[in-house]
């Protein structure tokens, strides 16, 4: 047989980082700190009703632009918090997680030589759909500690073949929380060059410190050339049921939604059921959320700072970054730092130079805070028996 003629962005691809390091630490028995998935915390009422949907409601083919239930949730859900009218029938759009809805609004606007502005360390999903589509990606990267965006290194990655940006906001893996001021720069670029803009916004709940979280759409000029996508499984917790949405004027729906329709086609319906309870939940769960996530970075933070590591302050998301330079070993770099606390330590993190497209910095990691008090408690006994100190008690 021939050798199979795949596409080389995906035949010279290689696993994800997640998957490596999740495989490493089921493998070895570490605490897996690394990959971004909660073990607490579903709500029951919305479990609940997307089990009853299972046994009252179809089972088959829901719409192709998802059940109007959960579509009429969404757009309320934009005026409950963001004050944005959006109409449900025509700017709400349903799918397979907040991964597919990147990938369709990918494919759906970028031709080949277009390119696109991303921001560094960036989620590694954008770059390889990026370049399957024949795009260009070209990243503006934002410097550590505190991941600030200069207007004026943003304006250069701009040109006449910039067809889109993608906003990470909150931002994996940096926990940035884009300012005001850094989302009416990025505005003023979209309407001089005509960008449209993909605004991953799947933690938008999970924002702390009484920080004000502003989606791109509701900036003023970004209405109409604005992909927001959001994720059930982050803001409830569920992240094995990949259940996403976009919102966007009716314009920009439309190619997504052909794209969609030949990528999953649809999603399923008893847990777009479900989701639209959810959205409807009180304020108090959404704020309990961000309580409860922020009192688990502030433990964790303490916790590793105790231990040696500079961490890095957190606004947003799931993750804290921390640098190892207090606790590495001569020449070992941040992957080598992650291999060696899964093996030896017995708990995995991620090293934050597979966020880069290339010349990383080679002195951070990601560690993942959405897990029970226990886990977090467990995980950094180990890590102080592992470098022989003990971890203050959390403050």
């Amino acid at each position: 047989m021939t050798e199979p003629r795949a596409h080389p962005v995906f035949a010279h691809g290689g696993t994800t980082v997640f998957e490596v390091f999740s495989a490493l630490a089921r493998d070895t028995g570490a605490i897996n700190l690394g990959q971004g998935f909660p073990d607490h915390g579903e709500p029951a009422e919305v479990i609940a009703a997307a089990a009853a949907a299972l046994t009252e409601r179809s089972n088959q083919y829901p719409p192709m632009m998802g059940v109007p239930e959960l579509r009429r949730a969404v757009a309320a859900h934009a005026r409950r918090f963001y004050g944005l009218e959006v109409d449900a029938a025509a700017e709400v759009m349903i799918t397979s997680g907040a991964t597919e809805a990147l990938a369709a609004s990918i494919l759906a606007f970028v031709r080949p030589g277009d390119e696109v502005v991303t921001f560094e360390p960036m989620y590694d999903s954008y770059a390889p759909v990026i370049r399957r589509a024949g795009g260009v990606v070209r990243p503006v990267r934002l410097p550590a500690p505190d991941w600030t965006l200069d207007e004026a290194t943003l304006a250069a990655a701009f040109g006449p073949r910039t067809r889109a940006i993608i906003l990470n906001n909150p931002m994996n893996p940096t926990g940035k929380l884009f300012s005001d001021g850094e989302l009416a720069a990025i505005a003023r670029l979209c309407e001089k060059h005509d960008t449209i803009a993909i605004a991953d916004e799947v933690y938008e709940h999970l924002v702390f410190d009484n920080h004000a979280f502003t989606p791109l759409i509701a900036v003023p000029g970004m209405r109409r050339r604005t992909l927001r996508i959001g994720s059930a499984g982050k803001t409830f917790s569920l992240t094995g049921w990949k259940v996403g949405y976009i919102t966007a004027a009716p314009d920009l729906m439309g190619p997504v939604s052909r794209c969609h329709q030949f990528l999953t086609f649809t999603t399923p319906p008893g847990l777009q059921y479900g989701v639209a309870h959810g959205l409807g939940l009180e304020d108090g769960y959404f704020r309990g959320l961000a309580a409860r996530m922020s009192a688990k970075r502030d433990r964790l933070a303490h916790a590793l700072a105790g231990i040696g590591l500079t961490v890095n302050t957190c606004a947003g998301t799931y993750f804290l970054i921390a640098d190892i330079g207090g606790l590495a070993r001569p020449g070992e770099d941040d992957t080598a730092f992650a291999m060696r606390l899964t093996r030896e330590a017995g708990v995995a993190c991620i090293p934050v130079s597979a966020f880069y497209e290339k010349d990383p910095p080679r002195n951070l990691v990601r560690f993942c805070f959405c897990k029970t008090d226990e886990i977090l408690g467990e995980a950094v006994a180990r890590l102080g028996n592992h470098f022989g100190r003990k971890a203050a008690a959390a403050p």
